[in-house]
């Protein structure tokens, strides 16, 4: 039998196939599907950069090359290397502190019945804009108790174990029988003696706010062996009404008011004014000066400055924690879920406790999903801009202020587009090996 094979005749090739893709789609009609994205993108990713990077080698007007200048001002500009500051903090407390936060709701929340409405509120803040949320806690941090909802809580907790002064502007009056003493006390001009009386009169104290207990001054009266007194708000309503430093009908005691007889430097005696404000002191005060205390006109406490230059930076992270949180939440909620039960129970039946548990086994296991939560994050912080510009006063903006808002106040505000254009070059820097990671491990999670 012979054939073209036997005789040594390569056989005729076939008819090349036409090549389709992976989905059995022609190359050809698949690239002009794919042709629309991808001028999207060339136009609103690709050309931007370029532009960008182009743009930071030339100075401010456009016209002249700059080299390197752009870049060099990211380090010796003060405003820049605070952003850069910031930013770091930015990158290492908001990620690390939401995660951590979103793990401890996951982890709590998954054996109790309410635990899918209380995620529904953690959540809650994600459907806020970055705009309305920055407007809400610009009240929130709002220095005045009465406004601000961080400092009513501050404020309430501090009162309740230090108790605030009721006369904060009190002070003595014209031809007053009581001189300032420093420190904010005030002491009698001459000696006291026992068997007779005493008047401190002082104004300065709003009638609507004066304590509760306050009722109508009673004048003293003299008790043998004893220095009897009466301090009061030294002011009538009317013009030309009321006697200078007497007792007058409708004036108000002071009712608290912390008197202390001192001799030698000593308090040999001290007392508390009642509602009418009169007092009365044991005969140990004979020849001793009466001192009001400082702590009878302390200021009230009216909390903290939270948008302070020192406060204002940890004060917007908490904000972002805020919306965040549930983010990190949810994520890590749907890992724990897939998490074998079997694993978990076996280390509970070989006596490891709760904790540990969580910490060898649980943790470990969600690793992947940390991972995942707390890159994302990282990179949302880097280009952190709205909470710091609507948050932030100008007072403290500086303060505050991040390589995202440099950018805008430095393209627009001061117009220099060229610095504008490193500071977006140099952003992008810090983000691509963060992308590059976060890539490189989603490949390596799919070939496992």
């Amino acid at each position: 039998m012979t054939s073209d094979t036997a005789a040594g005749v390569p056989p005729t090739p076939a008819a090349p196939k036409s090549r389709k893709s992976v989905t059995g789609t022609r190359r050809t009609v698949a690239a002009l599907f794919l042709l629309p994205a991808l001028v999207l993108l060339g136009a609103l990713v690709v050309y931007p950069i370029g532009y960008s990077v182009v743009r930071s080698f030339y100075d401010q007007s456009g016209d002249g090359f700059a080299g390197v200048d752009n870049y060099e001002a990211l380090f010796t500009d003060q405003g820049i290397r605070t952003a850069l500051q910031n930013n770091i903090i930015w990158v290492v407390f908001a990620p690390t502190v939401a995660t951590a936060l979103g793990l401890i709701f996951a982890v709590l929340t998954e054996r109790v019945r309410w635990g899918t409405a209380f995620k529904l509120v953690v959540f809650m803040p994600m459907a806020i804009s970055m705009l309305a949320a920055g407007i809400i806690f610009r009240l929130v941090y709002d220095q005045d108790p009465d406004k601000g909802v961080a400092n009513a809580v501050w404020v309430g907790v501090h009162d309740t174990f230090t108790q605030a002064s009721a006369f904060p502007k009190a002070h003595p009056g014209r031809e007053s029988p009581l001189r300032a003493a420093g420190g904010g006390a005030f002491v009698t001009k001459e000696p006291v003696s026992a068997g007779g009386t005493v008047v401190l009169p002082l104004v300065g104290v709003a009638p609507d706010l004066m304590p509760d207990g306050a009722k109508n001054a009673a004048p003293p009266k003299a008790e043998p062996d004893k220095v009897v007194g009466t301090t009061w708000q030294d002011f009538t309503r009317g013009k030309g009404v009321g006697r200078l430093n007497g007792v007058d009908a409708g004036e108000l005691g002071y009712a608290g008011m912390r008197i202390e007889a001192v001799k030698d430097g000593k308090v040999v005696a001290s007392t508390t004014a009642a509602g009418d404000g009169t007092f009365t002191l044991p005969a140990s005060a004979d020849g001793a000066q009466l001192r009001l205390p400082a702590d009878n006109f302390k200021e009230a406490y009216n909390g903290l400055d939270w948008l302070g230059p020192s406060l204002v930076t940890p004060a917007i992270i908490g904000a972002y924690i805020w919306m965040w949180a549930g983010f990190a939440m949810v994520l890590i909620a749907a890992g724990l879920a897939g998490i074998p039960r079997e694993l978990l129970e076996a280390a509970r039946v070989d006596g490891a406790t709760e904790w540990q548990v969580f910490r060898r086994v649980t943790v470990p296991l969600l690793a992947p999903v940390l991972a995942v939560v707390a890159v994302t994050l990282m990179i949302n912080v880097l280009k952190i801009f709205d909470l710091v510009f609507i948050i932030a006063p100008g007072s403290s903006q500086d303060d505050a202020n991040v390589l995202a808002l440099e950018l805008y106040r430095k393209g627009f505000s001061e117009d220099q587009p060229g610095i504008a254009s490193a500071i977006a070059v140099f952003l992008l820097l810090l983000v691509i090996p963060v992308m590059w990671f976060n890539v490189r491990r989603l490949r390596r999670e799919v070939r496992r």
